[in-house]
Parts: structure tokens; C-alpha cells; sequence
């Protein structure tokens, strides 16, 4: 089952609220890159204050077991228990939907070499740091991570090492517009203290 059709199967206003532990076994061996990709893309719309803060915490559970070579998503029986409410996901699901269809259709197992042990630990590494990243209250400071998280993503169901250099170009950048910031505000309280 494709990415887009388990969306499209989570959208069943049948699922009113949906355990963890359900939903990860939705997605069988490609959990990882399933679940990086449905915390990470819906902060790539419009959403209420503290979305991101919301669906930025599972991305700091599931990226570090990545990073560290987990086989397989691993969450705590509370948490595997806890149910969503998945009239929150839905609206945000079925507007990432065609998108999902379209990058499917493009997508392809390609340079394949890019993962593994190494590669997807390496792509670990670096959605845990672009989750601590994207749940920083920076105003849309969530987009660029998001979107590095969501290629990352892809990248893993697919097999496809393109959009593994696409995300960590994206990951790039958006260190660089972190770091860029950091500067900023640096400069602007250096500013504020000398003018007291």
C-alpha cells in the first residue's frame, strides 16, 4: 500500500481517533519514513499556534531511533496506547494528498547506495536536528525543516537518493537561515545592552 493511500485511509471519517500503535503498524516496514513524513508535511500548511510544538515531539521520538539503527519504531506502552484525534490530521491530510500522488508518480528506487546502515542513520541524525529546529518558536522557522524532514521522508519509502540530496540541501539551508538568525538577534541584543 502506497503512502497516499494510507493517508487516504486515515482520512475515513470512520477514524474519528486512531492508538499509536495502530497507526504505526499502518505502515509495516517503511514506518520510519511514513511517520517522518505525517508529523513533518502538515507543518508545511497553514496550521494553529503550537502545531508545530504538537507534531514536532513524535519527530524527537522516532529521528533519534533512526539515527541509532532501530529496526523498527519503538514508543512506550502509554504512549502506543494513547489515542489521536484525527480530526485534527485530517483537514491538513487530504490537502497533502495530491502532492503525495504526484511525487509518487516521479519517485522511483534510485542511487540506492545513499542508504543502509550508514545512509539511514545519517538521515537520523539529521531529522533529529531539523525536529529540535522546527519546534523553536521562530515565526514560519518551521517550513524549511519541515520540508528537509518530508524529503527525508520520501526519500526512505522510495528509496530514492534524489530526494535524499534534496533534503540535505534543505537541511542545509535551513541551519544556514538558523544560523543567520542566532546572528541577528545576537547583533539586536548586543544593541539593546550597549544603549542601556
Amino acid at each position: 500500500m502506497s503512502l497516499s493511500e494510507i493517508l487516504r485511509d486515515l482520512c475515513d471519517l470512520s477514524h474519528e481517533t486512531e492508538d499509536f500503535g495502530t497507526l504505526i503498524s499502518r505502515f509495516g516496514r517503511r514506518a520510519f519514513g511514513a511517520l517522518l513524513f505525517l508529523f513533518a508535511a502538515p507543518n508545511l500548511l497553514p496550521l494553529p499556534p503550537g502545531s508545530s510544538t504538537f507534531l514536532g515531539a513524535p519527530l524527537l521520538l522516532f529521528a533519534p531511533q533512526l539515527a541509532l539503527g532501530v529496526s523498527s519504531p519503538w514508543m512506550p506502552a502509554g504512549l502506543r496506547a494513547q489515542h489521536l484525534d484525527m480530526t485534527v490530521l485530517r483537514g491538513a491530510f487530504l490537502k497533502l494528498i495530491p502532492g503525495v500522488e504526484q511525487v509518487e508518480r516521479v519517485s522511483t528506487a534510485r542511487m540506492t547506495f545513499m542508504f543502509g546502515p550508514l545512509g539511514d542513520r545519517l538521515i537520523g541524525v539529521c531529522c533529529t536536528v531539523l525536529a529540535l529546529v522546527l519546534m523553536l518558536p521562530l515565526p514560519l522557522g518551521n517550513l524549511l525543516p519541515a520540508l528537509a524532514i518530508s524529503l527525508f521522508a520520501v526519500a526512505l519509502l522510495q528509496r530514492d537518493g534524489i530526494f535524499a540530496l534534496a533534503g540535505y540541501a534543505a537541511t542545509a539551508v535551513s541551519l544556514g537561515v538558523l544560523a543567520l538568525a542566532a546572528g541577528v538577534i545576537h547583533r539586536l541584543f548586543i544593541v539593546a545592552m550597549s544603549s542601556l
